[in-house]
C-alpha cells in the first residue's frame, strides 16, 4: 500500500429513501394522510456523510446503483464532501426503501436491495485501500451472496494491509433470515462491531444489551452498542468498560441515527479518539440525526433524480 493512510472508505449501500412521516395510525385498506419526501440515503452513504459532517476528512464510499438514479446519488454524495466510488448497473433498479415513521419517530423499513446487493468481487481491487487508515463495511453487503463476497474480499485484503475494519450489522431482521451463525462466520477479522440493541439480541440470544455486548466482545477487539435515546454501551475483552449517555432532543424522524453514530465514531477514531470519546462522539451525532428528516446532515438541495 501506497501512501500516507488518512482516509475512510466505506463499502456499502446507496439508496433511494422514500420517507413517509404519519401522525395517525395506518388505515388498512384506505388513506393515511403523511408527509412524503423522496431523498437520498442507505446506511453506507449515510455513514459516510455523517463522517464528513463530523470532521472525518477524506471519506471515500464504494458502492453499487442502478444507472436510473445515479447521477443524483453522486451529486448529493459530492456535495455531502464524499468522494463517490460508485458502479452504475444497467440491470438493476438503485435500491430503494420505504421509511414509515409514526408520531413517535419510530420508523419501519420497506427495502428493495436492488443495485446494491449486486455489488460484486469483480467491483473490489485491494487498491482501493491505497490511503485508506480505516475500512467500514455495510451489514446489507453480507445478507445476499455477489456483495458478502466482495464484503469479505475487502476484509481480508484490509487484513492483510493491517487496515483495521469495522461493521455496522444493519439489520435485526434480515440478521435472523440470514443466521447469526453465518454472519459471525462472515465478518470475523473485523476489529469493531456496531450493532443497535435488537442486533446484538438476534446475534446473542441475550435480551439484556449489557450482556450481549460483554459476549460480542469476546469475538471482536470492540463493540459498541448503540441504545437509542439512552445512548451507548462500549464493551472489550468480555466486559462493558462504559455506558455512554446521548445528548436529550425531541426526535423527529429516527431513520438513520445509527449511521449517524457510526460515522460519527469512525471520525474520531480517525482523529485519534479513545473508544469512549469517540462514542461520545457518536451519541451526539445520532442526537442531531434524529432531528431532521431523512439519514443524513443537512445539505444545500440536490436536483432531483
Amino acid at each position: 500500500m501506497s501512501g500516507v493512510r488518512r482516509a475512510l472508505l466505506v463499502v456499502g449501500d446507496v439508496v433511494t429513501d422514500v420517507v413517509a412521516r404519519h401522525r395517525t395510525p395506518l388505515a388498512p385498506a384506505t388513506d393515511t394522510a403523511a408527509e412524503i419526501r423522496t431523498l437520498p440515503g442507505g446506511a453506507g452513504a449515510n455513514a459516510a456523510c455523517w463522517a464528513v459532517r463530523s470532521g472525518g476528512g477524506e471519506v471515500r464510499l464504494l458502492g453499487r446503483v442502478g444507472t436510473d438514479a445515479a447521477d443524483w446519488h453522486e451529486r448529493a454524495l459530492r456535495a455531502a464532501g464524499v468522494r463517490p466510488l460508485l458502479v452504475r448497473d444497467a440491470g438493476a433498479a438503485t435500491a430503494t426503501v420505504i421509511a414509515l415513521v409514526d408520531a413517535s419517530a419510530e420508523r419501519t423499513f420497506l427495502t428493495d436491495g436492488g443495485a446494491a446487493l449486486r455489488l460484486s468481487p469483480a467491483d473490489w481491487s485491494p487498491g482501493l485501500l491505497d490511503g485508506v487508515a480505516r475500512l467500514h463495511l455495510s451489514g446489507y453487503l453480507f445478507f445476499a451472496g455477489p456483495s458478502r463476497e466482495a464484503a469479505r474480499r475487502a476484509l481480508r485484503d484490509a487484513g492483510r494491509t493491517g487496515v483495521p475494519v469495522s461493521v455496522d450489522p444493519a439489520s435485526a431482521g434480515f440478521l435472523r433470515a440470514l443466521g447469526t451463525d453465518g454472519f459471525l462466520t462472515a465478518v470475523a477479522g473485523a476489529e469493531v462491531l456496531l450493532p443497535n440493541a435488537d442486533e446484538a439480541r438476534a446475534l446473542t440470544g441475550h435480551a439484556e444489551p449489557d450482556r450481549a455486548a460483554a459476549e460480542l466482545s469476546r469475538r471482536f477487539p470492540l463493540v459498541v452498542v448503540t441504545l437509542g435515546a439512552a445512548g451507548a454501551l462500549v464493551a472489550e475483552d468480555g466486559a462493558v468498560i462504559a455506558r455512554v449517555v446521548a445528548p436529550p432532543v425531541r426526535p423527529v424522524d429516527s431513520t438513520g441515527a445509527g449511521d449517524a453514530f457510526t460515522g460519527a465514531f469512525l471520525a474520531a477514531r480517525l482523529a485519534g479518539a479513545d473508544p469512549v470519546k469517540a462514542a461520545e462522539a457518536g451519541c451526539r451525532a445520532g442526537a442531531e440525526a434524529v432531528t431532521v428528516v431523512g439519514g443524513r446532515p443537512p445539505v444545500p438541495p440536490v436536483d432531483g433524480s
